[in-house]
């Protein structure tokens, strides 16, 4: 099969997938993006007046509405100030190269696993002058051992918590403080990639503000764990943040009117941020039923990683090429109206595949038998090995 063909084949089951979701009577998450504009614009509409005075003028150029969300996140997360971004992307290199201009070294220490490095087309070094360098590659976040250790100097440690690529994992809270004092002890400021960060309170067991104020910056989105349309906030030092306000504008991040984006994010930390709780403690209760039933189903070689999720999301590896695994995920859900598996497969090595698994609010109504009795039905139709 060409390229071109195996594209074609894989964008069509994406859209049997994501049609199959909105039917399905059971799902672990029903994913807010792959709504219709009507859906969305809808629950925009329905959320937006519990959390903003609609009859307030509209924002321009960063004021008002924007300037409340701003507030509320740096409450939040406990620091001075906040501000927001239309990208992760921009909010993270901006935050960096302030800090670099401050300490005099371009030098970024991260994760080989970091979204940067992997997603972000080497936008560091080839928008920002920045100069990342991998302190190891292993799937678990960094330890203090290898930052006092690592032999070159840096001027920041990036820490993405969790770490999305290695499977949503995060440390121990006593490993992330004695990794952040490592970094102290070589004069190093600290940045949390918090893309994610309002899912960590269960496992850490601490507040959104005392798990931020480990860090001198934090990044965080308004749509990965929240629902929102986009965009993001960078929260830290009054000072640092204002002069990354300068760098948003210079970088074209000052947007003339955000309103709908703002609001959906307020929406969000609403809404979902006090059910995210529930939803790790939910995703153990799914891990644990997922491993049972590929145990029972005599799939010798499948793993749920972490054993225990840290986060609501998590990873499942089967040792099946991924288009085989892909193509009976979304059969069951035509034919049962049962989505086990919600995203994409990709390939973890010859004939082995994984996939992200997420628990939101529809996971909620998932008991361990009905997980179960689904990994029953989805081996089922996996061939013979």
């Amino acid at each position: 099969m060409s390229d071109t063909a195996e594209q074609d084949q894989r964008r069509a089951r994406y859209e049997r997938r994501v049609a199959a979701s909105r039917q399905a009577r059971l799902v672990l998450r029903r994913t807010d993006h792959e709504g219709t504009i009507r859906e969305r614009l809808d629950w925009l509409t329905r959320t937006a007046p519990e959390v903003y005075d609609l009859d307030e003028r509209a924002d321009m150029y960063g004021d008002r509405i924007v300037a409340t969300l701003e507030e509320r996140v740096a409450g939040l997360l406990g620091t001075e100030a906040a501000a927001f971004f239309p990208t992760g992307t921009m909010a993270q290199q901006v935050a960096l190269r302030c800090w670099a201009a401050r300490t005099g070294d371009p030098t970024v220490a991260l994760h080989g696993l970091a979204h940067p490095e992997v997603h972000e087309r080497n936008a560091f070094s080839q928008v920002s002058a920045l100069r990342p360098v991998r302190v190891t590659n292993e799937p678990r976040l960094p330890t203090a051992a290898e930052i006092r250790d690592f032999e070159e100097p840096f001027g920041a440690l990036m820490l993405e918590l969790p770490l999305r690529d290695a499977g949503y994992v995060l440390p121990t809270w006593e490993e992330l403080t004695e990794v952040v004092e490592a970094a102290r002890e070589r004069d190093a400021v600290v940045h949390f990639d918090g893309a994610r960060l309002w899912e960590c309170t269960a496992h850490f067991g601490r507040p959104l503000d005392e798990i931020a104020a480990l860090a001198d910056t934090v990044y965080v989105s308004f749509y990965k764990s929240l629902g929102g349309f986009g965009g993001a906030a960078l929260a830290g030092p009054k000072t640092l943040v204002e002069e990354a306000k300068t760098w948003r504008h210079r970088y074209g991040g000052m947007v003339f009117q955000q309103f709908p984006t703002v609001l959906a994010a307020l929406a969000g930390l609403e809404t979902e941020l006090p059910r995210l709780p529930d939803y790790v403690r939910h995703a153990r209760v799914v891990a644990a039923a997922l491993r049972e039933g590929f145990a029972e189903a005599g799939v010798a070689w499948a793993r749920v990683h972490p054993a225990q999720p840290h986060t609501h999301e998590f990873q499942v590896w089967l040792p099946y090429d991924p288009d085989v695994v892909a193509e009976a995920a979304v059969r069951q859900a035509e034919e049962t109206s049962v989505l086990l598996f919600s995203r994409a497969w990709d390939r973890g090595g010859p004939d082995l595949a994984y996939t992200e698994v997420t628990v939101g609010a529809a996971g909620l109504e998932w008991t361990a038998d009905d997980v179960r009795a689904a990994v029953a039905d989805f081996v089922a139709r996996l061939p013979a090995r």
